[in-house]
């Protein structure tokens, strides 16, 4: 069963390329990706990913805040 990933990160190129890396790898699922504090927890509560790589340089917060 693969690794479920949720990615955060607000730049939008890095994330995409970032998402394709590990849509690569037959062990790893990203399920969910957000762009900002909110949407990552929102994405967190639908999608119970195993993982999160969480960008902690979000607009408005930093992302170490938003893991509680």
């Amino acid at each position: 069963m693969p690794v479920r990933i949720l990615v955060v990160d607000d730049h939008t190129l890095f994330r995409r390329g970032l998402i394709a890396l590990l849509s690569r790898e037959s062990h790893l699922s990203v399920v969910a990706e957000a762009a900002d504090a909110g949407e990552a927890i929102r994405q967190a509560q639908a999608a119970q990913p195993d993982v999160i790589l969480l960008d902690n340089h979000l607009p408005g917060v930093h992302g170490i805040d938003a893991l509680p």
